[in-house]
């Protein structure tokens, strides 16, 4: 009873933390300018994400290793720096991102510009990294994300063409703004396989003490829950389908999304978009916040734990309430926050390999995981996937900055 307990809201946990402002902005994007057609990008990163999580989870509980901790121990500090300064700073702009998103939440709720958010905003994530434990991180906010699960109503309620939805799931050609389609592509595929998601896992399964009898459970809580995960982002998508492609609405500021569930839930569809936006991008900067400073504190080897009372670990402290104070000041610039999400995105898929590659050599090393190493199966669909977003990051930046 009790382990069916932990899968439940392991599960739920990872529904609650899958959506957010990423997921939101590309696959509302997508949908407003190509319909259905990149259904089949929200799945492939997903698929990839159900791989690498499963993988992160399995790592740590049987080596007892965080995937960075064992990256540094395996390739040497001078090696590891380059995902921490690659990696760190494309997370970092992630993180400005959703801290901005939870300031566009409040924009729309009280008609203030969002940059007078900023502070108070920070303040509140840095309190709850201060006074919370991971138990309250991982499970509180991520629980009340639920809400996103409104876009999957709104699916059924305006009666989605299921089968040009399915079809959306094989790739193809598109008939206008050919660059802008792989940009959104490989930003949604950005969106989903962010390093930051499989390293918080790690870290998260080494704060819950977990050991070879959770492998079943990891492999549920990374199967179901980002299974459910993508078919919330793959609604979203939907949803903008249905609402903006046969208006002809563009979507380049976040209060036209605001109107996405309008159409099926009036006035409350507002209401529950902002709400939606607002916990969803809270947990993420949370968990963000957190992978960051468990990669800097594990990468030079301090104390770290959220769990750990500040004092007993000061330059775990120190971190995460620098982070969030530099993420802060930019989010007070008035950045413009869906260009900069969508941005962030791609980059985030143009770094994957430096996060990934070195990931895959530690599953396949019998000295960290023993007889519990990946299979040909699982190393072949995360390098083809991973290969697949770097390379169209690396074609479809220039030609959108270009563009832009």
């Amino acid at each position: 009873m009790k382990k069916a307990l932990e899968i439940t809201l392991g599960i739920v946990t990872s529904v609650g933390g899958f959506l957010e402002i990423g997921s939101l902005a590309t696959a509302a994007q997508a949908g407003a300018q190509f319909g259905f057609q990149l259904t089949w990008a929200i799945a492939l990163g997903t698929v990839c994400l159900i791989f690498l999580v499963e993988m992160s989870g399995r790592f740590s509980a049987v080596s007892h290793h965080t995937v960075v901790d064992a990256m540094r121990e395996r390739f040497g500090f001078d090696f590891f720096l380059i995902p921490l300064v690659f990696v760190g700073l494309v997370t970092l702009l992630v993180l400005i991102a959703e801290l901005g998103g939870v300031c566009l939440a409040l924009q729309l709720v009280t008609g203030l510009a969002f940059p007078w958010f900023a502070l108070p905003v920070g303040f509140a994530v840095w309190l709850l990294l201060w006074k919370g434990t991971f138990g309250v991180i991982e499970e509180g906010v991520s629980l009340l994300g639920l809400v996103t699960v409104c876009f999957l109503v709104a699916v059924f309620w305006l009666h989605a063409p299921l089968r040009d939805v399915a079809a959306g799931l094989i790739p193809s050609r598109p008939a206008h703004d050919r660059a802008q389609y792989w940009f959104i592509a490989v930003s949604i595929l950005g969106a989903s396989i962010s390093p930051y998601l499989f390293y918080f896992y790690s870290s998260g399964a080494i704060e819950d003490r977990w050991d070879e009898s959770h492998l079943n459970t990891n492999r549920m809580v990374a199967t179901l829950g980002m299974t459910f995960g993508g078919v919330l982002s793959a609604a979203v998508l939907v949803v903008a389908a249905i609402v903006f492609e046969p208006r002809n609405i563009r979507i380049e500021r976040y209060d036209q999304i605001a109107l996405i569930l309008t159409e099926p839930f009036g006035w409350w569809g507002f209401v529950l978009f902002a709400i939606s936006l607002g916990i969803a991008c809270l947990g993420a900067a949370l968990e963000i916040t957190l992978a960051l400073t468990y990669m800097v504190s594990q990468g030079f080897g301090w104390m770290w734990g959220k769990n750990a009372r500040p004092r007993d670990a000061a330059r775990f402290t120190a971190m995460y309430t620098s982070i969030v104070i530099v993420a802060t000041l930019f989010v007070l610039t008035g950045l413009e926050p869906l260009k900069l999400t969508v941005l962030s995105m791609a980059l985030t898929a143009a770094t994957l390999p430096i996060a990934v590659v070195p990931f895959l050599v530690l599953m396949n090393d019998e000295h960290y995981v023993g007889d519990h190493g990946n299979s040909w199966v699982g190393n072949t669909i995360v390098l083809l996937i991973t290969a697949l977003a770097f390379v169209l990051a690396v074609v479809s930046l220039p030609l959108e900055i270009a563009g832009s």
